[in-house]
C-alpha cells in the first residue's frame, strides 16, 4: 500500500500536459536538408555522443551523426600533395566522371597509416582500370604530407604515391564525414565509396589501431558497380566479378540458392 501511495503521488506531481508532439525532444530532431547533412541542433549532437569508458585505455568521445550512406557526399575543396607538388582537389569535380575511394587516416609519420597508404598506391592501377580515383585525407598540413612522401619507405615514409594526399588542417572535412575524434583532433580510419553521381554507397570506420583491406575495398567497389549496371540483380556475401548474383525476389532468388 505504501508503494502504491508513493507511485500515485509521483504521477500526480508530473505535469503530463506539458508533454506534446512538439516538445523539446521532437524539436531536436530537425535536420538541415542540405547534402552535407549538418545538424541544426547542438542538443541532438550532445545526446548522441558516445561516452568513453573509464575501463578502456583509449577512451574518447565521438559525435555520431546521420548515416551518410545513400546521401550525396559533403563537397569540399582543399590543398593536397600529388607527384611532390601542391594541388587543389575538389570532390565534386569527380561527379559524372569517376567513382571515388575517399579514406581518412589519423596522422602522418605514424605506424599503421603508411601500410594502408602505400597498399592503396601499389594497387592504384586496379582502381584506375575501373574508373575510380583514390583520395587520402588527414589533418596534417601539405608540408607534412610532402615531407612524408619524400621519405623512403624503408625509413617509415611513403615514397611517391599514385594518388593525392589531402590536407584537412581545419578538420572541416573530417567533421563533415563524421570521423573526427573531437577531443584528440584526429580522424578515425573512415573509408567511403562514392559513385559517379556523388552519392556515398559504402562506408567503413575502423578504430585507430586497425588497418583496412585493399582487397575488400576493391571487391565492394566491384559489387557496387555491378548492381548499378544490373539494377535487377543483387550481390550475395563475398561476391566477386564472374560469380553468380541473385534476383531480389522470393521466387527468382531460389535459382541462386539451389545452385550454391
Amino acid at each position: 500500500m505504501a508503494s502504491s501511495s508513493a507511485s500515485a503521488a509521483l504521477l500526480s506531481s508530473l505535469n503530463l500536459s506539458s508533454i506534446s508532439p512538439k516538445s523539446k525532444l521532437s524539436q531536436t530532431l530537425a535536420f538541415s536538408s542540405s547534402p552535407s547533412l549538418s545538424f541544426q541542433s547542438k542538443s541532438l549532437r550532445s545526446s548522441l555522443s558516445l561516452r568513453p569508458s573509464t575501463s578502456r585505455r583509449n577512451g574518447f568521445v565521438v559525435r555520431a551523426g546521420l548515416p551518410l550512406v545513400g546521401n550525396v557526399a559533403p563537397d569540399f575543396e582543399a590543398e593536397a600533395v600529388f607527384d611532390q607538388e601542391f594541388i587543389n582537389v575538389k570532390l565534386s569535380d569527380y561527379i559524372g566522371k569517376k567513382y571515388v575511394i575517399l579514406f581518412f587516416y589519423p596522422l602522418d609519420f605514424t605506424f599503421v597509416c603508411p601500410t594502408e597508404i602505400t597498399a592503396f598506391s601499389d594497387r592504384h592501377a586496379e582502381f584506375d582500370k575501373i574508373n575510380t580515383e583514390i583520395l587520402g585525407v588527414s589533418v596534417d598540413s601539405v608540408f607534412s604530407h610532402l615531407a612524408w612522401v619524400q621519405t623512403d619507405r624503408k625509413s617509415g615514409g611513403l615514397g611517391d604515391l599514385n594518388y593525392p594526399l589531402i590536407s584537412d588542417v581545419t578538420k572541416s572535412i573530417s567533421k563533415a564525414f563524421n570521423v573526427l575524434i573531437e577531443d584528440q583532433g584526429i580522424a578515425l580510419r573512415g573509408l567511403f565509396i562514392i559513385d559517379k553521381e556523388g552519392v556515398i554507397q559504402h562506408s567503413t570506420i575502423n578504430n585507430l589501431a586497425i588497418g583496412r583491406s585493399v582487397d575488400e575495398t576493391l571487391r565492394t567497389l566491384q559489387a557496387l558497380q555491378f548492381v548499378q549496371e544490373n539494377p535487377d540483380e543483387v550481390c550475395p556475401a563475398g561476391w566477386k566479378p564472374g560469380e553468380k548474383s541473385m534476383k531480389p525476389d522470393p521466387k527468382l532468388s531460389k535459382e541462386y540458392f539451389s545452385a550454391v
